[in-house]
């Protein structure tokens, strides 16, 4: 099994255990050992990985970290773990302590679902305040994985991590800072874009006039990114879908308003997570999408008059399904992973096509 379906495993079990877990001890036994032992670790064998590892600091005394991964006796991971409720943000000196009087390269502080590796790229056996790579169990990206394979017995290579910690740090702090001016754009970023656009004078009422103008601007720029990539990623399922013509109910109003209308992101999302609660019950190559102005619709090849749903996600997200006596049923969305909160009745939909087609 790859660590990718280790993972997901140990996320999925997570998420059923978490509740229950009301101790760090608890934690540690039911989440923090089984994730080093995914990476292949001996958690058993204090020589590989050593519980309760002493970390004296100056006068202090019997002061000892959580766990110690050891490389030839030698302490090179050091882990501080915490109950899974915990806020880890308020544990980040106690590591640093330990880490300043011991020859580890890294530190890792964790709760169970949340891991944050640290290590010195700025300064020589000083941890970092912050760290260098996270992963979190509840919310896995591809990425994350692959890197994390890193620290797993049989790839860890110290040297190589280290010379690549510093790149990784300030990628994820710029990610983060995008992320926050995507979603509340700063005065000084406002002020330096309108420095690259505007050629009037930049007081604080023309930079708080523009600051939504370039909250928009740049949620609109992702969004038509993310767009472009969606549909490159998706052209290949789609081709013959492009070639066929339009369905008999398509007026010629529609087909000449298809050249005006903008297939979002966020739609081409919603299309991959219906095509994936039908992967089992019909080749993908027969679901299809239609964006018009008001809605977009998830059809059965092609054909607008075997729709499975409609979809209206411009202010609200709204999933419309229709019902056996040609009405429809609307369900608000909170969100577009709630789509798998109705994977039943789309099937259900799909599947009276399909029993027609069979007829």
């Amino acid at each position: 099994m790859e660590i990718k379906e280790k993972i997901q495993a140990l996320a999925d079990r997570a998420e059923t255990l978490v509740e229950q877990i009301k101790t760090e001890e608890a934690t540690k036994q039911s989440l923090i050992l089984p994730f080093f032992q995914m990476l292949g670790y001996d958690v058993f064998n204090p020589l590989e990985f050593c519980p309760e590892f002493d970390a004296d600091y100056g006068v202090k005394k019997g002061e000892k970290v959580d766990y110690a991964i050891l490389i030839n006796g030698a302490p090179t991971i050091l882990i501080e773990a915490k109950e899974c409720n915990d806020n880890l943000e308020k544990h980040g000196s106690q590591l640093f302590r330990y880490y300043t009087i011991s020859s580890a390269k890294f530190g890792i502080l964790t709760n169970g679902i949340k891991y944050k590796f640290y290590t010195d790229p700025d300064e020589p056996n000083k941890m970092d305040e912050k760290p260098f790579f996270e992963i979190n169990l509840f919310d896995l990206k591809d990425s994350s994985i692959k890197y994390l394979e890193k620290f797993s017995k049989d790839e860890l290579n110290v040297d190589a991590i280290v010379n690549s910690a510093s790149d990784l740090k300030y990628t994820s702090l710029v990610k983060d800072f995008f992320k926050k001016q995507t979603e509340k754009p700063s005065e000084s970023f406002a002020n330096y874009i309108l420095g690259e656009i505007y050629e009037g004078r930049r007081t604080s009422s023309v930079i708080e006039k523009f600051t939504p103008i370039v909250k928009k601007s740049l949620n609109q720029f992702i969004n038509e990114t993310m767009s472009n990539k969606f549909k490159e990623t998706l052209k290949g399922t789609n081709s013959e879908e492009t070639n066929k013509p339009e369905s008999e109910d398509t007026s010629e109003e529609e087909v000449a308003n298809n050249h005006k209308i903008s297939t979002t992101a966020e739609e081409l999302e919603a299309y991959a997570i219906i095509k994936s609660i039908f992967r089992t019950t019909i080749d993908l190559s027969h679901i299809t999408y239609k964006d018009t102005e008001s809605y977009f619709s998830i059809l059965v090849d092609n054909n607008t008059r075997r729709w499975i749903c409609r979809l209206a996600l411009r202010t609200k997200k709204i999933l419309i399904l229709p019902n056996k006596d040609k009405t429809h049923t609307k369900y608000e969305l909170k969100s577009l992973d709630d789509l798998y909160l109705y994977s039943d009745k789309l099937t259900e939909v799909l599947n009276k096509y399909i029993e027609q087609t069979n007829e």
